[in-house]
Parts: structure tokens; C-alpha cells; sequence
């Protein structure tokens, strides 16, 4: 393979990078030129603890090595990139409790368990509170006639989902808001690295605590399903719940908080989409679906090989690690086209992989965050047709999240209603 015609000293990994935007054009060159690249790192530096690792970006390469667990194992070195941040080896065994970096059967077992919580009834018997939320949410927003769509609108409903799945008061939201941005953020100088370690701490007592109490006294809600023994005698001990929230606080809060606030950043750069979309509702379920292409939340996971492969014409070694970036692979020109660069709502077929390129670590929570992300801009779309951008986009330092730190809007307060 051709190497890549790439900036000096291009390093896929740097955060700084993507606190600017996606290097589109970087991923377009490697996509061509080598598609399974060699990334150096210079040993020990910044976190990392190896001389590089395998950079995959086409979508059928990352289809692969998802779907090929026994080969490509998340257990052995988890499965994000450590940036900036030690990852002693003591850690790595502490991260290896949460379902993402499990292999099978230890996996299995857990996501068995959890799926009790997201089958389609739970996440159905959810739409009309998250429907009444997420109008309260967008009313309160246009008290004002401006704000941070951020702050204001975006991060509210993931939040109240997440408590209401959980059993949370909702005066505790805020806390999960708190604990997941410690944790993720651990790139960005707007936060302390090692605040990430305290914040986990602190939610894993809190919802170890939780499961305790539904255990002493079991309610009809879904952490009494996951912590109470089902006929089998499976349950999550307190502790396995605890992780598990760990999890679905970055799954469920940072990562649909991001679609919605990336959508509205689409919408704003393409106006002609958020007019059509006005026009013809019947568009908004090919429309969340583009977002969750265009944003994706989670740009890459990382595997290590456990055997000798080869990914199209690159032989991977036993131990080799892999990074196969999400973010890439949904702006595959093989998969969608000429216009894979485009924001476009009426995209079909939509065969993005934002939610992971299947396999036992596809996201649980795919129906949910969908269902949020509609009922959200169903309500924007009624409510505040004239939204706009009043400031500077500022974007979170990261290489693992595609995220959004503050979005300043406008709007008129007295927008109309749609009937």
C-alpha cells in the first residue's frame, strides 16, 4: 500500500486536533492510500504504552474486526485509547469490570443481564414521559429568546432518561452530569485529568448504594430487574451495577447529548435541510439517522489481536493493537457515495455504524437514544423553527468523543406552534 500524503507530524490520536474539527481530508487520504495504517507513538509518551498501533478507517474493516470478537479482544488492553493519562496496569484490571471491556463469556453474561433493561417494552413504556420532559425542556429554553443549546437543551433529556431509567431523583441528575464530563474529559485543559478518577469513584459509591437499597427493598422499576436474580439466578451483584452505570453515563448522557447538539450544528451550517425537514416531517426518522452518521458521538474503539490476521492486505500480528475510528468509516465514499461529506437528511440507504459495526458490543441503547433524539427535535421544530447560532461553536479536546462544549443560540421566544 501507498503511504499517505499526510501534514508532518499528523498524529491521529492528538485531542488538540479535534478541540478544531474532524481531519476530513486526513481520513479521506488514509481511506485511499491505506486503508489499515501504521500509526507510530514514541514509547511512554503522553499515556501511551506501545511504539503505535493499527489505525483502521474504511466501514467493512470495522465491520470486521467488530464482529470478530474471538480475535480482536477488548479485554487484554480496553478499549479506548489512553491520551495524556497513565494507564498503569493496576488501572487497565479496573477497567476491566465495565461490559465494554469485557470478551466473552464474562460479557456475555453481563449483557444478558442488562439487555433486561432495553428491551423494546422498556424503552416504549418510556416515550410519553420523555415526550412531556423534553417539552418542559425546550419550554424553559425559550424563557429568554437565547441560551447554550448545550446546556439548555441538548444534555437535559439524556440526563432525565437516564435517571428515569435508574431509579435517580431527578434533583440528582445534575450529579450524573457532573460525574460523566469529569470522566471523559480528562483531555481537555478545561478539566483536571485526575478529577476522572475521583468522579468515577464518586458514582460507583453512589449507585452501589442504590443497589443495595433495591435489594433491601425491591420496586416495580428496571435496577430491582437487573440486581434482584431473574428464574435462573442471574443477577448484577452491587458493584457489577455500579460499573454498569459508569457505562451507561458516558453511553447514554455524553454521547446522545452530542448527537443532538452536533444535528443542530448540522442543521445550522445547512439551512436547506432544517427548511425541508420543517416542511416534510415524514423526513425526521431518515434525519436522526444522518446525525448519528454525520456526528458520530464515539469516534474509535480499540481492540488487540489475540492471533495472526489479516485485514484486507495488512498481516496483523498476534498482539497488535487495532483502532478501528468510527467517524472514519461513516464518511466511507465505498458506502455512501460522493457525498459521503454532505449532511443530508433524505440519505437512503443509511448504513452508518455510529452505534458500533455489530457484533456482541453493538449499543444497547440504539432504540433509546433514537427515540430521545426524535423527540427532541420534534419539540425544536414546533417550538423554535427559527433557532440560530448567536456565538462560537466551542468543541471538546478529545479523540474519543465528538463533543460539544458550548453552542450559543438565538431564537424567538414567541415562536409559533406547529398545530
Amino acid at each position: 500500500m501507498a503511504q499517505p500524503q499526510l501534514p508532518e507530524g499528523f498524529d491521529v490520536n492528538d485531542p488538540d486536533m479535534y478541540a478544531r474539527g474532524l481531519p476530513r481530508e486526513e481520513w479521506a487520504e488514509i481511506r485511499r492510500t491505506s486503508p489499515v495504517w501504521w500509526q507510530s507513538q514514541p514509547r511512554h509518551r503522553d499515556g501511551f504504552d506501545d511504539d503505535g498501533h493499527w489505525v483502521l478507517t474504511r466501514h467493512a474493516d470495522v465491520k470486521e474486526v467488530s464482529r470478530r470478537d474471538a480475535i480482536f479482544s477488548t479485554y487484554e488492553n480496553t478499549a479506548i485509547i489512553r491520551f495524556k493519562q497513565d494507564m498503569t496496569r493496576d488501572a487497565i484490571e479496573m477497567q476491566r469490570v465495565i461490559l465494554l471491556n469485557m470478551d466473552a463469556p464474562q460479557h456475555t453474561r453481563m449483557r444478558a443481564i442488562i439487555s433486561r433493561g432495553f428491551t423494546p417494552r422498556a424503552v416504549a413504556s418510556l416515550r410519553d414521559a420523555l415526550n412531556e420532559r423534553a417539552q418542559k425542556i425546550v419550554q424553559s429554553a425559550l424563557a429568554n429568546g437565547e441560551g447554550d443549546f448545550v446546556r439548555d437543551v441538548a444534555c437535559e433529556l439524556p440526563l432525565q432518561a437516564i435517571a428515569e431509567l435508574l431509579g435517580v431523583p431527578q434533583e440528582d441528575r445534575g450529579k450524573i452530569f457532573e460525574w460523566s464530563n469529569r470522566m471523559v474529559s480528562y483531555d481537555d485543559p478545561d478539566f483536571d485529568p485526575a478529577d476522572g478518577e475521583t468522579a468515577s469513584f464518586e458514582m460507583l459509591s453512589y449507585f452501589m448504594n442504590v443497589a443495595e437499597e433495591r435489594k433491601a427493598v425491591p420496586a416495580n422499576d428496571i435496577v430491582t430487574k437487573l440486581v434482584t436474580a431473574d428464574i435462573d439466578g442471574n443477577e448484577l451483584t452491587s458493584d457489577e451495577f455500579g460499573f454498569f452505570t459508569i457505562l451507561l453515563s458516558v453511553a447514554g448522557n455524553e454521547t446522545t447529548r452530542n448527537a443532538i447538539s452536533h444535528g443542530m450544528i448540522a442543521f445550522m451550517e445547512n439551512p436547506d435541510q432544517w427548511e425541508l425537514l420543517q416542511r416534510d416531517r415524514s423526513l425526521l426518522p431518515s434525519a436522526i439517522e444522518e446525525m448519528l452518521r454525520f456526528v458520530t458521538p464515539v469516534m474509535h474503539f480499540r481492540r488487540q489481536a489475540t492471533m495472526d490476521w489479516a485485514i484486507g492486505d495488512q498481516k496483523i500480528s498476534e498482539g497488535d493493537k487495532v483502532v478501528f475510528w468510527h467517524t472514519s468509516a461513516n464518511r466511507d465514499e465505498s458506502v455512501f457515495g460522493e457525498t459521503a461529506d454532505k449532511f443530508d437528511i433524505g440519505r437512503t440507504p443509511n448504513n452508518h455504524i455510529a452505534f458500533g459495526g455489530g457484533g456482541p458490543h453493538f449499543c444497547l441503547g440504539a432504540n433509546l437514544a433514537r427515540m430521545e433524539i426524535k423527540v427532541m427535535f420534534e419539540r425544536l421544530l414546533d417550538r423554535v423553527p427559527d433557532i440560530r447560532q448567536s456565538g462560537e461553536v466551542q468543541h471538546l479536546q478529545s479523540n474519543f468523543i465528538n463533543g460539544v462544549k458550548h453552542l450559543p443560540v438565538a431564537f424567538t421566544p414567541s415562536a409559533p406552534v406547529t398545530p
